[in-house]
């Protein structure tokens, strides 16, 4: 039975189904124009209006529904009836708005009150992007879920930059909303900005609740910044956003994260990790990653995980055969169906994490995770033991402990007692 429902003026609906008694996780059905999601749920990246190595057929098959797509690379799709019938996608997308070309490429381009100059890596023309042409774009091309345009600056940034950034995303939220043509067909998250000065944070967070929107992206993150501080700034956010609507984390893919992330309140997530590892014949199973390039695997006749249903592990494709694809002419295939498991392994694991929701036996299931990933309990990542701990799980003890809250200290840094 549904627990809790978003506003249904929005062509969006969040019904959460389950929440976790110990943790901030939960379980909800996100309705959108072209398909109902369950969340939590992880989003492939099809950059340029597909995943790389899979059809979208191929794709649909894993049971994937939503991936996302980004603005500045398919604007010219905008005037060609929509990326639904352009990639032959049937269910939902997500946009991102082009602001993270504003760190992936800050050497081409300038950053002023209107909006962003970016110089071309292609072809050296110049091109601007606006808060409203950034919405027009997405219009255009359709997405159930567009992202506002934002102010990005690494998450290595520190002084009066970060507060202009988060400062100019605010007044660019209100241009991106006042721009949408098509509010009752296309919803538009926020973006969460701040660096990691939780002071800046809390004033991002503080204005955009107050903002008439769908849901929430929290961004600027996942940028090589210290776990440590990663976690609690997540966790500052997922406490201080509106319960009832969706909770996106921008960027964000390894494994242990999602976990992690889950079990603070995170609904939505998205990274190129499972295409772009197999591009390097990385193999993702529950125990971590296997290199297939490596020797040991070329007489190794197994599937790359005998648990898996993807068309990898089930139609016969040893890692021996892997191996030899990756390392020689067949690299296209063998990046193909390396592509087809690493997507099915990221569906499974956010599957099996909504299931132990519904039953129940969420601090379980991620003690079971991290014992798969981590056979001895002194390698558990310190700042992953932090963060559970946080939220009610002991993962050392075994047994579940009184939550802590996020609270600010008088240097504006985030505090876990």
């Amino acid at each position: 039975m549904s627990m809790a429902t978003s506003n249904a003026a929005y062509p969006l609906k969040f019904n959460i189904i389950s929440k976790c008694g110990t943790t901030a996780a939960r379980t909800a059905k996100m309705q959108l124009p072209h398909a109902t999601v369950d969340t939590p749920v992880f989003m492939p990246v099809g950059t340029k209006g597909s995943l790389k190595a899979l059809t979208t057929d191929e794709l649909s098959k894993l049971g994937c529904r939503i991936m996302l797509g980004n603005t500045y690379h398919l604007e010219i799709l905008s005037s060609s009836g929509g990326l639904h019938g352009y990639m032959h996608w049937p269910h939902a997308l997500l946009t991102d708005s082009g602001g993270f070309q504003m760190v992936s490429l800050s050497k081409l381009c300038n950053i002023d009150e209107g909006g962003v100059t970016f110089t071309s890596p292609y072809d050296g023309t110049e091109l601007r992007l606006t808060p409203e042409e950034s919405i027009r774009i997405q219009n255009g091309i359709g997405a159930d879920i567009m992202m506002q345009l934002d102010d990005v600056v690494h998450s290595s940034t520190t002084g009066p930059r970060v507060k202009e950034a988060m400062e100019r995303s605010i007044r660019w939220l209100d241009r991106c909303l006042a721009a949408n043509a098509r509010p009752t067909q296309q919803c538009l998250f926020p973006i969460v900005q701040g660096g990691l000065d939780s002071d800046l944070r809390i004033q991002s967070l503080d204005a955009l609740a107050s903002r008439d929107v769908a849901g929430f992206a929290i961004g600027g993150l996942s940028g090589g910044e210290a776990k440590s501080t990663f976690w609690r700034i997540v966790k500052l956010c997922t406490e201080r956003l509106p319960a009832g609507k969706p909770r996106y984390l921008m960027g964000v893919g390894l494994p242990l994260d999602l976990v992690v992330c889950v079990a603070l309140g995170v609904d939505m997530f998205d990274c190129v990790l499972p295409t772009r590892t197999a591009r390097f014949g990385v193999a993702l199973v529950p125990e971590g990653q296997l290199q297939l390039k490596k020797r040991q695997f070329e007489t190794d006749l197994r599937p790359i995980d005998d648990r898996c249903s993807c068309p990898c592990c089930t139609g016969g494709y040893s890692r021996a055969y892997l191996a030899t694809l990756l390392k020689e002419d067949g690299v296209t295939l063998g990046c193909s169906l390396l592509t087809a498991h690493n997507v099915a392994y990221m569906l499974n694991l956010m599957s099996e994490m909504r299931q132990s929701l519904v039953d129940g036996k969420f601090s379980e299931f991620v003690r079971h995770f991290f014992r798969l990933q981590y056979p001895n309990p002194t390698d558990y990542p310190e700042w992953a033991v932090e963060a559970l701990k946080s939220v009610g799980v002991s993962l050392l003890s075994g047994e579940d402990v009184k939550k802590s809250s996020c609270n600010v200290d008088g240097s504006g840094d985030v505090e876990v007692k």
